[in-house]
């Protein structure tokens, strides 16, 4: 009987020494796990590409209007003489044309009232989406449009057919100056750069969020300096193994 207890405290003991020597196996080979995973840099890349755009649409809107408005001396009170929407639609068609755009090119977006005042009449209203294929068109549109008539112009979308090629080149681009930036602030400490661990692509910006711009006003090309190309900024985070 006490040959078999002696047995079974033995077995006990052995056990537990196994199960202890696991453990600490186990604990032993964490902490090297995560001094080696400690050994790393983390840096954010960016990069900018500037795109020309292949399509620019810029949107008109025309509305009614009363030709007293334009005589220098009548007072709202004395508009009679409203001038239709498919007059000035003509003068704007005439217009653009001028200026080299293809009838193709024009698109109805949308037509509706506006309401001028209490008991006046609806000033009916057209907005077109007119597709342009480089900005020196938008100099030509202004130099033959009549204004009169014309409620509101400004660039909206800009699009380009090698946005791809253009989002790839800004990608790579990113990743090439966070390895550049990690290099240089790794061998600063006497370290050298390993491989990369992780990358992780951020949220950049596009020209695409272009805020609306109004143009009636504007005579001359230099209004538009600041949209002639596309800005895209691309970002990413990337973990680099640090080596001795």
């Amino acid at each position: 009987m006490k040959a078999d207890l002696f047995r079974w405290v033995g077995q006990c003991g052995a056990r537990f020494l196994i199960l202890s020597f696991f453990v600490f196996c186990a604990l032993a080979f964490g902490s090297l796990q995560a001094q080696e995973e400690s050994r790393y840099i983390e840096v954010v890349g960016t990069a900018e590409m500037e795109i020309v755009p292949d399509r620019i649409h810029y949107i008109i809107e025309i509305r009614e209007y009363f030709a007293e408005e334009f005589d220098g001396h009548s007072k709202p009170e004395e508009y009679r003489t409203k001038v239709p929407l498919q007059q000035i639609e003509s003068g704007l068609r005439e217009s653009l044309s001028l200026a080299g755009i293809a009838e193709s090119d024009i698109q109805t977006q949308e037509v509706g009232d506006y309401w001028r005042q209490e008991g006046r009449d609806f000033l009916v209203s057209k907005r077109f989406d007119v597709t342009l294929h480089n900005f020196q068109q938008i100099d030509g549109i202004i130099r033959h449009l009549d204004t009169r008539g014309i409620n509101t112009m400004y660039i909206g979308e800009l699009e380009s057919d090698s946005m791809d090629v253009y989002h790839r080149q800004g990608k790579i681009a990113a990743l090439k100056a966070a390895e550049r930036k990690a290099a240089y602030m790794v061998e600063a400490l006497g370290k050298k750069l390993g491989g990369v661990l992780r990358i992780v692509e951020e949220g950049g910006t596009d020209g695409y969020g272009l805020a609306k711009r109004s143009n009636v006003m504007l005579s001359e090309a230099a209004g538009f300096d600041g949209f002639r190309s596309i800005t895209n900024t691309y970002s990413v985070l990337v973990r680099f193994e640090i080596e001795e």
